[in-house]
Protein backbone atom coordinates (compact mmCIF):
# COMPACT_ATOMS: atom_id res chain seq x y z
CA UNK A 1 0.00 0.00 0.00
CA UNK A 2 1.59 3.57 -1.18
CA UNK A 3 0.53 7.07 0.16
CA UNK A 4 1.19 9.43 -2.87
CA UNK A 5 2.05 12.54 -0.78
CA UNK A 6 3.38 16.17 -0.88
CA UNK A 7 2.20 19.39 0.51
CA UNK A 8 2.92 21.04 -1.91
CA UNK A 9 0.42 21.47 -4.90
CA UNK A 10 1.25 20.86 -8.68
CA UNK A 11 4.35 18.46 -8.14
CA UNK A 12 2.51 15.70 -10.46
CA UNK A 13 1.17 13.50 -6.78
CA UNK A 14 -1.94 12.90 -9.00
CA UNK A 15 -0.79 12.58 -12.00
CA UNK A 16 2.02 9.85 -10.78
CA UNK A 17 -0.88 8.20 -8.69
CA UNK A 18 -3.33 7.39 -11.63
CA UNK A 19 -0.30 6.27 -14.13
CA UNK A 20 1.72 4.51 -11.70
CA UNK A 21 -1.69 2.55 -11.31
CA UNK A 22 -2.56 1.88 -14.71
CA UNK A 23 1.12 0.83 -15.42
CA UNK A 24 1.04 -1.28 -12.96
CA UNK A 25 -2.77 -2.43 -14.05
CA UNK A 26 -1.29 -3.32 -17.26
CA UNK A 27 1.01 -5.56 -16.03
CA UNK A 28 -1.59 -7.80 -14.34
CA UNK A 29 -1.63 -6.03 -11.19
CA UNK A 30 -4.93 -5.77 -9.84
CA UNK A 31 -4.94 -2.24 -8.15
CA UNK A 32 -7.03 0.12 -6.47
CA UNK A 33 -6.49 4.07 -5.94
CA UNK A 34 -8.27 5.54 -3.81
CA UNK A 35 -8.64 9.22 -3.87
CA UNK A 36 -8.06 11.32 -0.78
CA UNK A 37 -7.85 14.78 -2.32
CA UNK A 38 -11.43 16.48 -1.70
CA UNK A 39 -10.66 18.43 -5.69
CA UNK A 40 -11.15 14.16 -7.07
CA UNK A 41 -8.64 15.01 -9.78
CA UNK A 42 -7.77 11.33 -9.54
CA UNK A 43 -11.63 9.98 -9.77
CA UNK A 44 -11.76 12.33 -13.34
CA UNK A 45 -8.64 10.84 -14.85
CA UNK A 46 -9.95 7.11 -13.86
CA UNK A 47 -13.69 8.48 -15.42
CA UNK A 48 -14.77 6.89 -11.98
CA UNK A 49 -18.06 8.93 -11.31
CA UNK A 50 -17.61 11.45 -7.63
CA UNK A 51 -20.95 13.99 -8.31
CA UNK A 52 -22.41 14.76 -4.43
CA UNK A 53 -24.56 12.44 -4.48
CA UNK A 54 -21.90 9.23 -5.73
CA UNK A 55 -20.97 7.04 -2.19
CA UNK A 56 -17.50 7.97 -1.85
CA UNK A 57 -14.53 8.13 0.54
CA UNK A 58 -16.49 10.57 2.81
CA UNK A 59 -18.61 8.03 4.00
CA UNK A 60 -16.17 5.28 4.39
CA UNK A 61 -14.22 7.77 7.06
CA UNK A 62 -16.75 9.52 8.58
CA UNK A 63 -20.37 7.26 8.33
CA UNK A 64 -18.21 3.49 8.56
CA UNK A 65 -19.21 2.75 4.92
CA UNK A 66 -18.14 0.00 3.90
CA UNK A 67 -14.70 0.30 1.08
CA UNK A 68 -16.07 -2.32 -1.02
CA UNK A 69 -19.36 -0.46 -1.66
CA UNK A 70 -18.22 2.50 -3.11
CA UNK A 71 -15.13 1.00 -5.38
CA UNK A 72 -15.70 1.19 -9.23
CA UNK A 73 -14.15 -0.66 -11.87
CA UNK A 74 -12.22 1.46 -14.36
CA UNK A 75 -13.73 1.57 -17.50
CA UNK A 76 -11.96 -0.44 -20.18
CA UNK A 77 -9.19 -1.53 -17.50
CA UNK A 78 -10.00 -4.52 -16.11
CA UNK A 79 -7.19 -4.63 -13.36
CA UNK A 80 -7.57 -1.31 -12.07
CA UNK A 81 -10.48 0.01 -9.69
CA UNK A 82 -10.78 3.15 -8.28
CA UNK A 83 -12.67 4.34 -4.80
CA UNK A 84 -13.67 7.88 -5.67
CA UNK A 85 -13.74 11.30 -3.76
CA UNK A 86 -16.52 14.17 -3.91
CA UNK A 87 -16.04 17.74 -2.66
CA UNK A 88 -17.84 16.58 0.58
CA UNK A 89 -14.38 15.14 1.71
CA UNK A 90 -13.60 18.98 2.05
CA UNK A 91 -15.49 18.67 5.20
CA UNK A 92 -13.63 15.52 6.35
CA UNK A 93 -10.97 16.83 8.58
CA UNK A 94 -13.16 18.62 10.57
CA UNK A 95 -15.70 16.35 10.90
CA UNK A 96 -12.92 13.41 11.77
CA UNK A 97 -11.81 15.60 14.74
CA UNK A 98 -14.08 13.98 16.77
CA UNK A 99 -14.31 10.47 16.05
CA UNK A 100 -12.55 7.42 17.93
CA UNK A 101 -8.95 6.56 16.58
CA UNK A 102 -9.46 9.57 13.68
CA UNK A 103 -6.22 8.44 12.17
CA UNK A 104 -6.70 5.17 10.94
CA UNK A 105 -10.14 5.39 9.80
CA UNK A 106 -8.63 4.58 6.79
CA UNK A 107 -6.54 1.67 7.91
CA UNK A 108 -9.21 -0.01 9.45
CA UNK A 109 -11.73 0.59 6.10
CA UNK A 110 -9.11 -1.05 3.97
CA UNK A 111 -7.98 -4.00 6.13
CA UNK A 112 -10.91 -5.67 5.07
CA UNK A 113 -10.41 -5.38 1.85
CA UNK A 114 -6.55 -4.67 0.69
CA UNK A 115 -7.02 -8.91 0.32
CA UNK A 116 -8.18 -8.68 -3.21
CA UNK A 117 -5.55 -6.43 -4.41
CA UNK A 118 -1.64 -6.62 -5.10
CA UNK A 119 -1.45 -2.60 -5.08
CA UNK A 120 -3.16 -0.03 -3.47
CA UNK A 121 -2.16 3.43 -4.25
CA UNK A 122 -3.66 6.45 -2.27
CA UNK A 123 -3.40 10.09 -3.41
CA UNK A 124 -3.35 12.47 -1.17
CA UNK A 125 -4.28 16.10 -0.86
CA UNK A 126 -1.51 18.90 -0.99
CA UNK A 127 -1.71 19.37 2.46
CA UNK A 128 -0.47 17.47 5.92
CA UNK A 129 -3.38 17.24 7.59
CA UNK A 130 -6.26 14.31 9.20
CA UNK A 131 -6.59 13.34 5.33
CA UNK A 132 -2.73 12.59 4.76
CA UNK A 133 -2.37 11.55 7.97
CA UNK A 134 -5.11 8.80 7.60
CA UNK A 135 -3.03 7.75 3.98
CA UNK A 136 0.29 7.51 5.92
CA UNK A 137 -1.32 5.53 9.23
CA UNK A 138 -2.67 2.98 6.44
CA UNK A 139 0.06 2.83 4.07
CA UNK A 140 3.66 0.62 4.34
CA UNK A 141 4.89 2.95 1.71
CA UNK A 142 5.31 6.32 0.89
CA UNK A 143 5.84 7.98 -2.34
CA UNK A 144 7.10 11.30 -3.14
CA UNK A 145 6.64 13.24 -6.21
CA UNK A 146 9.50 16.21 -6.73
CA UNK A 147 9.51 18.36 -9.32
CA UNK A 148 12.55 19.47 -11.20
CA UNK A 149 12.47 23.28 -10.24
CA UNK A 150 13.18 25.89 -8.12
CA UNK A 151 12.07 25.56 -4.51
CA UNK A 152 11.77 21.63 -5.46
CA UNK A 153 12.67 20.74 -1.83
CA UNK A 154 11.42 23.40 0.49
CA UNK A 155 9.10 21.89 2.92
CA UNK A 156 9.88 18.47 2.54
CA UNK A 157 11.44 18.69 5.79
CA UNK A 158 8.05 19.16 7.49
CA UNK A 159 6.16 15.98 5.19
CA UNK A 160 9.56 13.56 6.02
CA UNK A 161 9.03 15.02 10.15
CA UNK A 162 5.69 13.90 9.62
CA UNK A 163 6.49 10.57 8.33
CA UNK A 164 8.97 10.26 11.00
CA UNK A 165 6.53 11.16 13.72
CA UNK A 166 3.67 8.70 12.52
CA UNK A 167 6.69 5.79 12.15
CA UNK A 168 6.98 6.29 15.84
CA UNK A 169 3.83 6.87 17.37
CA UNK A 170 0.97 5.56 14.57
CA UNK A 171 2.31 3.16 12.09
CA UNK A 172 5.64 1.19 12.40
CA UNK A 173 5.67 -0.19 9.72
CA UNK A 174 5.79 2.92 7.18
CA UNK A 175 8.80 3.94 5.31
CA UNK A 176 10.10 6.05 2.72
CA UNK A 177 10.43 4.04 -0.42
CA UNK A 178 10.53 5.94 -3.17
CA UNK A 179 11.38 9.67 -4.65
CA UNK A 180 9.86 10.30 -8.05
CA UNK A 181 11.47 13.36 -10.30
CA UNK A 182 8.45 14.49 -12.04
CA UNK A 183 8.34 17.32 -14.70
CA UNK A 184 11.74 17.35 -15.95
CA UNK A 185 12.60 19.51 -19.12
CA UNK A 186 16.35 18.08 -20.25
CA UNK A 187 16.78 21.64 -22.24
CA UNK A 188 16.92 23.37 -18.40
CA UNK A 189 20.34 23.64 -16.36
CA UNK A 190 18.02 24.04 -13.34
CA UNK A 191 16.43 20.32 -13.89
CA UNK A 192 19.23 18.77 -14.03
CA UNK A 193 20.48 20.50 -11.13
CA UNK A 194 17.34 19.45 -9.30
CA UNK A 195 18.14 16.15 -9.87
CA UNK A 196 21.48 16.02 -8.73
CA UNK A 197 20.70 17.21 -5.37
CA UNK A 198 17.62 15.03 -4.68
CA UNK A 199 19.99 12.14 -5.48
CA UNK A 200 22.42 13.39 -3.26
CA UNK A 201 20.12 13.87 -0.20
CA UNK A 202 17.98 10.32 -0.80
CA UNK A 203 20.15 8.12 -3.18
CA UNK A 204 18.74 4.90 -4.07
CA UNK A 205 15.38 6.08 -2.68
CA UNK A 206 15.18 8.26 -5.93
CA UNK A 207 13.72 6.11 -9.51
CA UNK A 208 16.21 6.32 -11.91
CA UNK A 209 13.22 6.87 -14.40
CA UNK A 210 12.73 10.80 -14.45
CA UNK A 211 9.06 11.91 -15.54
CA UNK A 212 9.34 14.53 -18.62
CA UNK A 213 7.51 17.57 -18.83
CA UNK A 214 4.45 16.44 -21.58
CA UNK A 215 1.56 17.98 -22.89
CA UNK A 216 -0.15 14.82 -23.09
CA UNK A 217 0.50 13.73 -19.32
CA UNK A 218 -1.79 16.76 -18.84
CA UNK A 219 -4.51 16.53 -21.80
CA UNK A 220 -5.14 12.63 -20.40
CA UNK A 221 -7.23 13.42 -17.32
CA UNK A 222 -9.46 15.79 -19.95
CA UNK A 223 -10.37 12.64 -21.44
CA UNK A 224 -11.32 10.62 -18.25
CA UNK A 225 -8.19 8.85 -19.49
CA UNK A 226 -4.69 8.02 -18.06
CA UNK A 227 -1.93 8.83 -20.23
CA UNK A 228 -1.44 5.24 -20.83
CA UNK A 229 -4.42 4.46 -22.94
CA UNK A 230 -4.52 8.05 -23.77
CA UNK A 231 -1.02 8.22 -25.57
CA UNK A 232 0.37 4.73 -24.76
CA UNK A 233 3.53 6.14 -27.24
CA UNK A 234 3.91 9.28 -25.66
CA UNK A 235 7.27 10.28 -23.88
CA UNK A 236 5.28 10.43 -20.64
CA UNK A 237 3.53 7.01 -21.06
CA UNK A 238 6.40 5.18 -21.61
CA UNK A 239 8.24 7.27 -18.65
CA UNK A 240 5.35 6.04 -16.28
CA UNK A 241 5.44 2.59 -17.43
CA UNK A 242 9.57 2.59 -17.16
CA UNK A 243 8.91 4.19 -13.59
CA UNK A 244 6.07 1.20 -12.48
CA UNK A 245 8.61 -1.23 -13.51
CA UNK A 246 11.43 -0.43 -11.00
CA UNK A 247 8.92 0.01 -8.78
CA UNK A 248 7.32 -3.47 -9.13
CA UNK A 249 11.32 -4.83 -9.24
CA UNK A 250 11.95 -3.61 -5.96
CA UNK A 251 8.90 -4.87 -4.14
CA UNK A 252 10.48 -8.28 -5.60
CA UNK A 253 13.78 -7.77 -4.49
CA UNK A 254 12.60 -6.38 -1.30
Amino acid sequence: MIAVANQKGGVGKTTTSVNIAAALSMHGQRVLVVDLDPQGNASTALATEHRGDVPDVYQVLVDDLPMVEIVKQVPEMPNLYCAPATIDLAGAEIELVSLVAREARLRRALAAYEAEFDYIVIDCPPSLGLLTVNALVAAEEVMIPIQCEYYALEGLGQLLRNVDLIKAHLNPALRLSTIVLTMYDGRTRLASQVADEVRSHFGETVLKTVIPRSVRLSEAPSYGQSVMTYDPGSSGAMAYMDAAREIAHRATVA
